[in-house]
């Protein structure tokens, strides 16, 4: 009997150990609080975005919709934060200028109405009489709150139009 009980205590370790191993296994692997990731990726194409100079980006394309954590409503402005988290924002803005001269156009993210200083990104001052056009790109962190607004603004002082534009909102925790 004594043999028994050692050859079951040695099996109920066994066990326990494989079966504490396979959990931390699964909550490695997956997403550790079991959500599922939210990600939402839309698109502005050429009409989307008529006016010159400053303007914020509509979008009238939603390509990808995974999860409930982000909402954009198709030919808005407007990317609403459903959970509180932290988020990886990354956009592409194309710009092209209707007029030969002087070429800038700078991109910025947009939370709640208010311009977030450290997201401005700024295209070189171009002064050939060519036709310019360039693609501002950019991705930032942000830890954003239920209900938070976030927008995409092109701004210029020279004739530019937004033909095309990218924005790719993912829920990272």
């Amino acid at each position: 009997m004594c043999c028994n009980e050692k050859l079951w205590k040695k099996l109920l370790i066994t066990i326990s150990t494989i079966a504490l191993i396979l959990i931390l296994l699964c909550v490695c692997m997956g997403n550790s609080n079991g959500e599922i990731k939210s990600i939402l990726s839309a698109t502005a194409k050429e009409g989307d975005n008529t006016q010159i100079g400053e303007t914020l980006i509509k979008f009238s394309t939603n390509e990808i919709i995974e999860g409930n954590a982000i909402t954009h409503e198709e030919g808005s402005d407007s990317f609403i934060i459903n959970e509180s988290g932290i988020y990886q924002i990354s956009y592409q803005l194309f710009g092209e200028n209707q007029t030969l001269g002087t070429f800038n156009f700078n991109a910025v993210i947009i939370k709640n109405d208010g311009e977030i200083i450290e997201t401005i990104n700024e295209s070189p001052i171009l002064r050939d009489n060519v036709a310019n056009r360039m693609t501002l790109t950019s991705t930032v962190v942000l830890r954003l709150q239920a209900g938070d607004v976030i927008k995409l603004a092109g701004l210029s002082i020279e004739n530019i139009v937004y033909e095309r534009a990218r924005m790719d909102i993912v829920k990272l925790m």
